[in-house]
């Protein structure tokens, strides 16, 4: 069986976290794939190597701020440094961005506005507009993984967030190998993908929204493909 550990602090009033499990199922089936995932809250990942053990895939789920900021860290670095399937949405998206600038861009002090707003160097600050409960239109850069995943096509997905990229960091991100590669009509970025990687991706939207639709998402199912993939 491909496991995939599931990381975030469950809370059943999270649409997100309801629908997330759901989402998994309906990729499960569509690709096949004899599947299972747990949910690990963030206060459990601070040893990665012994909690993550076994898992070939890595999501981390919206809900931030996180119970422990460290753990979700501890979980994306594990997964980018392992070669381990990673998906992080919403703010797993936020904290893949910070963990990488800590560890690959050499920004040491990078942080998120939400739970450092006095940090000097905030790579997540707030959105110009709030994105709760939006939906938008978002296309992918052509040649990206998520260009091909989406087969060429823009997508329309829903957000839950309040909090993005900051343009003032997108240089040094992309010097140190980060690609931004999903976008809203006015520009701003709304996805990211580390192609030295096996598959490390990252939305600001919940792909995850899709599932009360009734299908599979293409890039859950993606995912789940990845995972099974990988020996962990």
């Amino acid at each position: 069986m491909t496991r995939l550990a599931i990381i975030g602090d469950y809370d059943p009033r999270k649409i997100a976290h309801v629908v997330l499990p759901q989402a998994l199922e309906r990729a499960r089936d569509a690709a096949g794939v004899n599947l299972g995932w747990e949910w690990i809250g963030t206060d459990r990942v601070l040893d990665p190597s012994g909690t993550l053990s076994g898992f070939a895939g890595v999501w981390l789920a919206p809900g931030s701020p996180y119970v422990s900021m460290a753990g979700a860290l501890a979980a994306v670095r594990h997964a980018r440094e392992r070669g381990i399937p990673f998906l992080g949405t919403c703010g797993g998206f936020q904290h893949a961005l910070i963990e990488f600038a800590r560890n690959v861009a050499g920004i040491a002090g990078a942080d998120h506005a939400e739970t450092a707003s006095g940090a000097t160097d905030l790579v997540v600050v707030p959105l110009s507009c709030s994105l709760v409960d939006r939906t938008g239109a978002i296309s992918f850069v052509r040649g990206s993984r998520l260009h091909g995943i989406f087969q060429g096509r823009p997508t329309h997905e829903g957000y839950h967030c309040n909090y993005g990229v900051s343009a003032a960091y997108r240089t040094r991100l992309e010097a140190a190998g980060l690609s931004f590669t999903g976008f809203d009509p006015a520009g701003d970025i709304r996805a990211a993908e580390w192609p030295d990687h096996p598959f490390f991706i990252g939305t600001l939207f919940q792909p995850e929204r899709s599932a009360p639709q009734g299908k599979s998402h293409p890039l859950i199912e993606a995912f789940v493909r990845a995972a099974q993939g990988c020996v962990p």
